[in-house]
């Protein structure tokens, strides 16, 4: 039988009443003819709570220990959830990530996939089970232990299902009822897409977008996964959500096609740096190697020798790049004469693969927020996507300015 795979995530099987909403969306699809491989999420609140007894136990925690217990929250849901299927006379059982066996490397709380075998679900299938309600967010490592995948994680574990067992489709069902034009909290005027590509939805979810984590979206793109994001509250419709596919299968799409923003964004400027070649690498590999996710770069002129560099990156990890310079400095790579961090301020970034083909996208952005009296302070493009820095007051300004220039309240 053709498999689905449908992942229900923590507000979607918050309680009881919630895992009986949910597992009967699951019986409508095996009515259909489907095996379905279920993925779910903690009950909402829970992994918080297991991280907060972690750290309550111990601050400096064995990382392994970690993995084993916020992991827990998985199989609870799992178990649950399987119980109700085999209420509802759904032939229905719970796997945890080790019996899959998923199996990952041995980056403790931030895994990375290595491989799904389909052999074990493929067996219980051919014997008459009709869904595998998977625990999301864990695997298994070479040495055996438990590992989870980062936070969001369930969204990749079902993707990587659904491209193991070549799923007909993989649904997220979550709060929303789909991916919209910008966060319709901001803009009354957002509008729900039908379709989205790969492309412009791994941008929007890199740039603050928070309805699917990152690494799915990726990891769909590369395996050609279809995708649906829909709600686990509202009733269905064969059309119900947004597809999110290859660009080639969507006929016609705004020139942008969506308005993300990020509040916790920081602008560090090194003033005065001597400008020498490899003063980059010597700047970015330390930043690198401790692990700070740098976005935006610019540059300026350099004068008589000395340059400024600027570049932005998430606020929680400013101490991280103060030290991570500090230390390159006081080492002698880098020599500058001030390091100035602004966390006061928002990234507000265009997105539509229709960038590709159609001129004059920046200079439109850029009028836009002149006219509104917002300074721009560093730009970064790329072929699909154009990023500002702004001042954080002027983000929501700034978002509902530019959904309004680009009209994105109308279908193309």
């Amino acid at each position: 039988m053709p498999i689905l795979v449908m992942k229900f995530g923590g507000t979607s099987v918050a309680n009881i009443d919630r895992i009986r909403r949910a597992a009967k969306r699951v019986g409508v699809e095996v009515a259909k003819g489907y095996d379905v491989i279920v993925i779910v999420s903690a009950m909402s609140g829970k992994t918080n709570e297991l991280v907060g007894w972690v750290n309550e136990t111990s601050p400096m925690y064995d990382a392994r220990e970690y993995d084993a217990i916020v992991s827990s929250g998985e199989n609870v849901t799992a178990g649950l959830m399987a119980l109700t299927l085999q209420e509802m006379d759904v032939p229905a059982r719970s796997w945890q990530g080790w019996q899959v066996p998923l199996k990952t490397n041995s980056a403790h709380s931030a895994a990375r996939i290595e491989e799904i075998p389909t052999d074990n679900l493929n067996a219980k299938f051919g014997e008459g089970m009709r869904v595998a309600v998977v625990a999301g967010f864990q695997g298994i490592s070479p040495e055996g232990r438990i590992t989870t995948l980062g936070r969001g994680g369930s969204d990749t574990t079902a993707v990587a299902f659904a491209a193991a067992f070549e799923a007909e489709r993989c649904d997220i069902y979550t709060d929303v009822d789909g991916v919209y034009t910008t966060d319709p909290r901001i803009s009354p005027k957002a509008r729900k897409l039908d379709k989205i590509a790969f492309e412009e939805m791994l941008e929007l979810a890199s740039l603050g977008a928070k309805v699917l984590q990152t690494r799915s979206v990726e990891l769909a793109m590369r395996y050609n996964v279809k995708l649906r994001v829909l709600s686990s509250f509202e009733e269905q419709s064969d059309d119900a959500g947004t597809l999110v596919c290859a660009e080639e299968e969507i006929v016609e799409s705004n020139v942008v096609n969506g308005i993300a923003y990020s509040r916790d964004e920081a602008k560090m400027t090194l003033v005065s740096v001597a400008d020498r070649p490899g003063i980059a690498a010597a700047i970015f590999g330390p930043l690198s190697d401790a692990g700070v996710n740098v976005d935006m770069i610019i540059q300026n002129i350099a004068e008589e020798g000395r340059t400024d560099m600027t570049f932005s990156c998430p606020t929680d990890q400013v101490t991280r790049a103060e030290k991570a310079l500090e230390a390159a400095k006081a080492s002698g790579e880098i020599n500058y004469h001030d390091l100035i961090a602004d966390t006061d301020v928002a990234k507000v970034s265009a997105v539509g693969i229709g960038m590709r083909s159609q001129s004059g996208v920046a200079a439109k952005m850029f009028k836009t927020l002149s006219d509104e009296g917002v300074n721009i302070k560093v730009i970064a493009t790329s072929e699909i996507k154009i990023s500002v820095l702004i001042d954080r007051k002027y983000m929501e300004l700034a978002v509902q300015a530019l959904h309004d220039v680009f009209e994105l309240e109308k279908a193309a």
